[in-house]
Order: C-alpha cells, then sequence, then structure tokens
C-alpha cells in the first residue's frame, strides 16, 4: 500500500501545466514546503512508494462540460490534493483513444486512474486486466464481471429522474412535460425512464415527451442541437423540460431560461449535479436537477484506493433532486411536502421506481 505523509498547515495549490496535445492538464502539492515532505510535483516517479498519482481519463467532452465530467473531476482533483498526491487528467476527443489515454497513464505507474462514462466500460476492464496494479474507477460503470481491480461507481439514476419527475407532474399547468437528452445510453435511459414515471406517478394525465441526441461523438456536448428541440417541445405546449446530457442537456435549459414565461410559467430541470451553481445561465428556469453524488462518490473512491481498502464490483453512490433555490417560494408547500416524501420512500426502498431496462 502505498501512502504519504501530509503536514499539518501546508497549502495545497493546483499547477496548471502544458501538457499533452490531448489536452490533459496536471495538479499537486505547491513548491516550496520543506524538504522532508513526500509532495509529488510530477508523475516521473509515480512508481516510487511515497508517492500518489492519480489519472482521470474524460468520455467524449470537456472537464468543464458542468455535468459528469467536471463532477468526477472535481472528486478525483479534491481527493489527490488531500493527500499530497498528484493529478492529472485527460480530456478524450474520439473514442478511438480512450486506450492510448489510460495507458499514458499506466505507463508512467499511476496508482488510480479514474476513467468517466458509461462507453469507456469496456476499455477500462480491458486496462485493468493489462494491468492488475493499477486501481481503476469507472464512473457509470457496471460491473458485472468482477475484476479485482476495478470499482464502478454507479448510481440509482431511476430514483433521481422520478423525484423530479415527481415535481414535473404536480408543478404542469399544461399537462406536457418534456426531456431533452444526450446519447441513448443506459444511465441517460434510467433518468429518462424515471422521470417519466415519476410524473405520471403524481400526475396520471402527464404526458412526457423524450428526444435523444442521435448516436455521435458530440452527443453529449452539442447545445446547439439541445436548444433546438427543448424549443421544439416549448412550441408543442411543454412547461417543463428535463435537461439531461452534458453540454446538450445545458443547451436545452439556456434556451428554456430565455423563453417568454421562464420562472413563472415555464421550469427546466437540470441533471447530475446542482446545475444552479455550474450553469447559472439557466437559473431563470431552473427549479431543481436530478442529481447523483459525482464528486462526492469519486473523491471517495480514491481515499479508499489510497487507503488501500478499495474492493472490486461495484460502488453505489447517492441520487436525489437539488434544492430549489429562488424557487422555493413558487413551489407549494404541499408539493414541496409531497416530494420530500417521495424522495425519502425512494431512498429506503419502501417507493419503487418500476424502472427496467
Amino acid at each position: 500500500m502505498k501512502r504519504m505523509r501530509t503536514l499539518a498547515g501546508i497549502s495545497i495549490l493546483a499547477l496548471v501545466l502544458a501538457a499533452c496535445s490531448s489536452g490533459s492538464t496536471d495538479t499537486a502539492a505547491e513548491e516550496g514546503m520543506e524538504e522532508t515532505t513526500a509532495a509529488v510535483l510530477d508523475d516521473s516517479n509515480c512508481a516510487a512508494a511515497e508517492s500518489f498519482c492519480v489519472g482521470l481519463v474524460t468520455d467524449i467532452g470537456k472537464v468543464d462540460d458542468k455535468s459528469f465530467n467536471q463532477s468526477a473531476h472535481e472528486g478525483a482533483m479534491a481527493a489527490a490534493a488531500e493527500v499530497d498526491g498528484f493529478y492529472k487528467y485527460i480530456e478524450t476527443t474520439d473514442t478511438k483513444d480512450y486506450a492510448a489515454n489510460m495507458a499514458q497513464f499506466t505507463d508512467k505507474s499511476y496508482d488510480v486512474i479514474v476513467t468517466v462514462g458509461f462507453l469507456m466500460a469496456e476499455a477500462t476492464v480491458t486496462a485493468a486486466k493489462a494491468n492488475p496494479n493499477t486501481k481503476f474507477i469507472g464512473v457509470d460503470q457496471f460491473q458485472g464481471e468482477e475484476v479485482a481491480n476495478v470499482t464502478g461507481l454507479i448510481f440509482p439514476e431511476d430514483q433521481a429522474g422520478y423525484g423530479a419527475g415527481y415535481l414535473a407532474g404536480l408543478m404542469t399547468k399544461t399537462n406536457k412535460i418534456g426531456s431533452v437528452l444526450g446519447l441513448e445510453i443506459a444511465p441517460v435511459q434510467l433518468f429518462a425512464k424515471g422521470f417519466e414515471a415519476g410524473a405520471k406517478a403524481s400526475n396520471p394525465s402527464v404526458a412526457v415527451t423524450t428526444v435523444y441526441h442521435p448516436p455521435a461523438d458530440n452527443a453529449f456536448g452539442d447545445p446547439v442541437w439541445g436548444a433546438a428541440e427543448a424549443k421544439k417541445q416549448l412550441a408543442q405546449g411543454a412547461d417543463i423540460i428535463f435537461g439531461a446530457g452534458g453540454g446538450t442537456g445545458n443547451g436545452a435549459l439556456i434556451e428554456i431560461a430565455k423563453a417568454e414565461g421562464a420562472g413563472t410559467a415555464i421550469f427546466c430541470i437540470g441533471v447530475d449535479t446542482d446545475q444552479w451553481f455550474t450553469v447559472p445561465e439557466a437559473q431563470p428556469c431552473l427549479i431543481t436537477s436530478a442529481v447523483k453524488g459525482l464528486t462526492e462518490g469519486t473523491s471517495d473512491l480514491v481515499n479508499l484506493a489510497f487507503d488501500g481498502s478499495i474492493a472490486g464490483g461495484n460502488f453505489v453512490g447517492s441520487a436525489g433532486i437539488s434544492d430549489y433555490h429562488d424557487f422555493a417560494s413558487v413551489v407549494p408547500m404541499d408539493v414541496q411536502d409531497k416530494v420530500a416524501g417521495v424522495v425519502a420512500g425512494l431512498k429506503d426502498g419502501s417507493i419503487k421506481t418500476g424502472v427496467t431496462l
């Protein structure tokens, strides 16, 4: 097990260094501390017992996507900083580069590699089997076959979607709501199906329009498409729309925020993280977000890897809905109470979403 000494009072800062052409960035402990401190300033000696190196490979998209890539990145970076470790990320621009991007870390004997996204699951397991001394954390990657050095960080997205949909069903005036989504993959489907199930549970008269981005490398990074689809649904009478799909979903949220009646008659719902903070342009319509604990879950698993107690298989993170923020006075208290009861029931298992894939 590789551990490092942490000295009290040492300030951990992020260093942004020039890196490889795939868009990678390094962060580590700032120079200037006592020479006896085992701070890791680069990845030239990751194999050493006193160093702890964490690498992250995004799915297609950037670490500042204001959604799942960014949340996992923030969790991995924070965990590395806590233990005076070294952290670096690589942004994937083409799915064929998954293996090569991970190899940049395994070739330098990184301790932990975080891979983000359902689409990276197969490549992650392949890399893990070839590098049994490296711990891999697969975000949104369910592990059907247990591999000792792969931990899948998974979430009950259907529960988060259900809670958000239950709210939407109670708040809609037109009985028409919608979802503008990224690629049709399992986590996105769970959000969407949960949203529809929750809406119909609270309002059997509601109609839900659901649209997924066509298969493409930019399925989670196409705000223009997301905006256009949101505009279509608004024109069809939808008064609450769920945007779920990285930059694609963000494009939908921002478009809705510009619509006449946004915040009074028309609302939007974000995804993955509390998008009140990550997509402030959506605040005029953002009534809540269907969230999952990506940052916390990633950080927890990196810390378990540092302690040597991480296990292969699946680690289930938290899911729910975010605060109403400025809309707390807009959502009637009886609606808030009903939604809170449903979210609690989903968490303790007394309420089931009924969603299957």
